[in-house]
């Protein structure tokens, strides 16, 4: 599965402008499988998404997504604000080349920068099929909690859609290699570059092998783009010589009530 990771810029709160923009990169790239953009691709990591996050999926960034992948005959990722039944959530979209779409609602909401306050968190751990490959869908802040993206054989790739600033961007280069070494998995790591009203980005954006190697990376602080091949036969050869994943330990995920204080 040919897998091309963009690592973008974004303009503040201005879908229609990310979305053209975006749609001019592609239009100027070789054909892929599956494109993957940052976290809140359309408008910026906001977390006050009152009159930002979007609330009819047959307009805007979702039907752009269905549109596009019909065009180009491939998969799109990444994440939008949306707002559903008077909820805000980080939600992460799969969309196919027959405009069918899977979603992932980020459980690890961010608390040190206020996302918590306004979002809701997702309790189901999502995990799309698509051209025979099992892929994790995660959002930035869970890159933290490994119980939460244990591999327990029912994926062969992890995706991380990020906007992961660039005083911490150390941590986001050793978890992510961490996730594919312990998960035994591919591992794309996809963050956004330029500035926010907030923060500064300067990518980091990463395709990881199960052995913990780069396969592809940007270049630091640009908008760039990587393409690698994701290898099924590899992988499985690699599980059945060093089978790391037949000695992890049990576990359960117990998702409690959140408590308002």
């Amino acid at each position: 599965m040919k897998t091309t990771l963009l690592q973008t810029d974004i303009r503040w709160a201005d879908p229609e402008a990310n979305r053209q923009r975006l749609e001019q990169r592609l239009a100027e790239l070789p054909p892929a499988d599956l494109y993957v953009f940052p976290e809140m691709f359309s408008t910026g990591f906001c977390t006050d998404p009152e009159g930002i996050a979007e609330e009819n999926v047959h307009e805007g960034t979702l039907a752009w997504m269905q549109r596009v992948a019909a065009s180009r005959n491939c998969a799109l990722a990444g994440s939008v604000a949306v707002k559903e039944d008077g909820k805000f959530y980080n939600r992460f979209y799969f969309v196919y080349p027959d405009g069918k779409w899977c979603f992932y609602d980020k459980k690890h909401l961010f608390t040190y920068g206020g996302e918590h306050k306004t979002f809701t968190a997702g309790k189901e751990r999502v995990i799309v099929t698509y051209r025979n490959v099992r892929i994790l869908l995660q959002v930035c802040y869970d890159l933290r909690f490994p119980v939460w993206s244990r591999n327990r054989k029912d994926y062969d790739m992890a995706i991380y859609v990020a906007s992961w600033p660039t005083p911490r961007v150390e941590a986001w280069n050793a978890l992510l290699r961490a996730r594919a070494i312990e998960n035994q998995c591919y591992v794309a790591g996809v963050n956004r570059v330029g500035e926010d009203p907030y923060c500064h980005y300067c990518g980091g954006t990463v395709l990881i092998d199960p052995y913990g190697r780069t396969l592809e990376a940007c270049r630091q602080g640009e908008e760039d783009q990587v393409t690698a091949d994701i290898d099924l036969e590899e992988l499985e050869r690699f599980r059945r010589k060093f089978p790391v994943l037949d000695d992890a330990d049990t576990f359960e995920i117990n998702l409690m009530p959140m408590k308002n204080n």
